[in-house]
């Protein structure tokens, strides 16, 4: 399977979706930059700064300052896949990052949403 074109998706373009999709659930912005700060590392201001850059997908995750240890705790379908079976590194970090604001849009606690 063919991912450049995924990977070559501006981060800046998917954002204002994964926001408008917490939103329209009753979640917020802030929870929705809180998840992506625990997944990549970035801080509000190094994330914003991605976001400015319309960096790629491919340089978000390649740029993030930490991808967190506890992402192999995500596990579940997204998009007819199970996360945990994806044997692309960056195609599986980046469903790592869908399955999570699904989660955040379906009502799932924080806590448990950060693996906590």
């Amino acid at each position: 399977m063919n991912n450049t074109r995924v990977f070559k998706m501006s981060f800046a373009g998917v954002y204002p979706h994964y926001i408008q999709k917490a939103e329209k659930k009753g979640r917020t912005k802030k929870e929705v930059d809180e998840i992506l700060c625990w997944l990549t590392g970035y801080d509000a201001q190094t994330l914003q700064q991605q976001i400015d850059n319309k960096t790629s997908l491919e340089d978000f995750f390649a740029q993030a300052p930490q991808i967190n240890s506890n992402v192999s705790k995500i596990t579940g379908l997204i998009c007819g896949y199970r996360v945990e079976e994806i044997e692309d590194k960056l195609m599986q970090q980046i469903r790592y990052m869908d399955k999570l604001i699904d989660e955040l849009a379906r009502g799932k606690a924080m806590e448990n949403i950060l693996r906590k």
